[in-house]
């Protein structure tokens, strides 16, 4: 897989280096914008770094996807591990809500959120190929080719 192809693509599997790769590219991208936009406020560069950062965001999801194709499962359980986190939170730090159920609603995201990193970052793919593809971690002269039509 082509190094562009890990930040622009949903199809394949990578493994957990890969990943990791990802987010630290993703981290000092975020950082490296926030900090210019810090340090001069200039309207251009919060508009910049705002887009920046939806770009950033939807490339994490197709990152995640690829993760969680490795681990053989479907890549909209990135809907739960990434999305469900924030919507939980901005819903219950908007929505009103008595202090214990917005504690109760931030342990249920930071639950979510860790397991997603365990999940994508930490567990192994699975072994051989599956229905996504080869194992990313196999030597290719052992990896049979993928059969693409039926």
């Amino acid at each position: 897989m082509k190094f562009v192809n890990l930040f622009i693509s949903p199809s394949g599997r990578i493994n957990r280096a890969k990943f990791w790769i990802a987010i630290l590219v993703f981290t000092v991208l975020n950082v490296l914008s926030t900090g210019m936009v810090l340090a001069s406020g200039s309207n251009t560069l919060i508009i910049l770094n705002g887009i920046i950062s939806l770009l950033v965001a939807a490339s994490g999801i197709l990152v995640g996807i690829k993760r969680l194709h490795d681990r053989n499962k479907s890549g909209w359980w990135v809907l739960l591990y990434w999305l469900a986190p924030f919507v939980m939170l901005s819903v219950g730090f908007a929505g009103g809500l008595p202090e214990i159920m917005v504690n109760i609603v931030g342990f249920l995201a930071l639950a979510i959120g860790l397991w997603s990193l365990i999940e994508l970052g930490g567990l192994r793919g699975t072994i051989g190929q599956n229905k996504y593809g080869p194992d990313p971690l196999a030597p290719d002269i052992l990896t049979p080719p993928v059969r693409t039509h039926a």
